[in-house]
């Protein structure tokens, strides 16, 4: 199975970082949050990622040449011009990196790299959120959800549009507005997606959480994983300083490898 991961976004909330690059390399204790991500989808046997990139991308695709070279004992030639490695300590990780554009939105990065999902089931998450949330139990909970989409529901207070819910709890019949006293559920990412659902993006100035999720939410279509455990996401500066002492006391509950 394929995880997508969307790491194409300005990151403009960030700009104190995403100045000089991507939001999904900002660091966290030493590695990039995209790492993080990449780290909890392999401790459950998921190695085959395909990142949508757009802002700043190349940065991603330098970040994973030098990832593989940094871990390894290499001899390089450099009269035949040749480079053998002799040890490599990294990830049986296979990247799929596509350049979705610039300025594409959500759902079009999601469109744009059709081609690479093999018309298979697949995870989605944003590039820019950790959790300790139980990828083999958000499959299964899929697997017998019958709908075509199902989003991780979790619990956030303030700033983030709700989740309203329906059927015990296991269909979105909507969204709305979230104030900073709401208790509700918020989209937090960690999708499960059939291929069928990419037909309901119209193209790259569509968003993934407007017109395809609410239309698949009207149908009955769009399944709710309720998440209680950890989830945070890095969103600002002081999210990645909130990320940081968690990893720097040695409490990252997101770290399930």
């Amino acid at each position: 199975m394929k995880v997508v991961i969307l790491a194409g976004g300005y990151g403009t909330r960030i700009s104190e970082e995403s100045a000089i690059r991507p939001k999904p390399l900002v660091e966290i204790g030493g590695q990039p949050i995209l790492w993080h991500i990449m780290k909890i989808y392999t401790s459950y046997g998921l190695n085959d990622f395909v990142i949508c990139c757009g802002y700043k991308g190349n940065l991603i695709k330098q970040y994973f040449r030098d990832y593989v070279l940094a871990r390894a004992d290499v001899t390089f030639d450099l009269h035949e011009n040749t480079v053998r490695t002799h040890r490599n300590g990294v990830e049986p990780w296979r990247v799929t990196l596509v350049d979705t554009g610039e300025a594409t939105m959500t759902g079009g990065r999601i469109k744009r790299i059709r081609p690479y999902l093999d018309e298979e089931t697949f995870c989605l998450t944003y590039g820019d959120g950790v959790s300790d949330i139980n990828i083999d139990e958000l499959l299964a909970f899929h697997r017998q959800s019958s709908a075509l989409v199902t989003v991780s529901a979790v619990r956030q207070p303030g700033r983030f549009g709700a989740l309203s819910l329906e059927h015990g709890g296991e269909r979105v019949a909507g969204f709305r507005e979230k104030s900073n006293d709401d208790g509700g559920f918020i989209n937090g990412g960690f999708f499960v997606v059939e291929p069928q659902a990419i037909d309901y993006i119209a193209g790259d100035d569509t968003s993934w959480e407007r017109e395809p999720l609410e239309a698949l939410a009207s149908e009955g279509r769009l399944a709710a994983y309720r998440h209680r455990g950890f989830w945070q996401n890095m969103d600002t500066l002081r999210d990645k300083h909130v990320l940081e002492s968690y990893w720097e006391s040695g409490k990252a509950q997101w770290k399930t490898w």
